[in-house]
């Protein structure tokens, strides 16, 4: 049976037994350790095990980290399934909103991997998409891919989805700036298109091409209205 959620989105499977199962697949020895892979302070973690609770934010990071089922992670188990071929972990999966900007304009990168949010997904829907473990959301800032991506807009990204697509949409980083842009694979050297047309391609070619860095490919795009 699964543990209680509280309102702080912590989940009650117990510390000792998370972090037992986090030091067997990152090998970290320490709750130290664990706070510089989690990206927070030692005192979080220290006020984690007084609670016995672990924040479900945590949970995810490990187990993306690693590779390894977050229901394992928080339980000691691997999730439910509904019968032979059953949707493991229930009908929907929470992707993390990382609290970073990407530029589809002049932006960058703010505070690179650091969980915002969960937003719950139909896991059917994005395992059809790529692989949920390497999904990310995020927002993005600048008008360069309008009318298709406005500025504000949150996007879905698999980090796993690296090879170019002819056509796709892909969150590159280019020098210390990520760029939201369509990406034209051409001998020698790849293309960074805007749709909006005030934005002139930039081509990558030598040096500046094996700079690039594919973070991976957009797969949907949300809206406020």
């Amino acid at each position: 049976m699964h543990g209680q959620h509280d309102g702080q989105g912590n989940v009650a499977g117990g510390f000792e037994g998370f972090f037992a199962r986090a030091t067997k697949v990152t090998g970290i020895g320490s709750q130290a350790e664990l706070a510089a892979l989690l990206g927070v302070h030692r005192s979080a973690v220290t006020q984690a095990k007084r609670k016995d609770a672990v924040p479900k934010a945590w949970v995810l990071a490990v187990s993306r980290k690693a590779r390894v089922d977050a229901d394992w992670l928080e339980f000691g188990q691997a999730a439910r399934r509904g019968g032979e071929g059953g949707d493991a972990g229930g009908a929907f999966a929470s992707v993390p909103k990382v609290r970073a900007r990407l530029s589809a304009g002049g932006g960058s990168f703010e505070t690179e991997g650091e969980v915002e949010a969960l937003f719950p997904f139909r896991r059917e829907w994005l395992r059809r998409k790529g692989n949920p473990a390497n999904m990310v959301l995020m927002d993005v800032v600048g008008n360069s891919m309008e009318p298709e991506i406005r500025h504000g807009d949150m996007v879905l990204i698999d980090q796993a989805q690296t090879a170019i697509v002819a056509h796709g949409i892909y969150a590159v980083g280019v020098e210390d700036t990520v760029l939201v842009k369509r990406v034209e694979k051409r001998p020698g050297e790849l293309v960074l298109l805007s749709d909006n047309r005030d934005y002139a391609p930039i081509v990558l070619s030598g040096d500046a091409l094996e700079a690039l860095r594919v973070i991976g490919r957009v797969l949907w795009i949300g809206r406020e209205v």
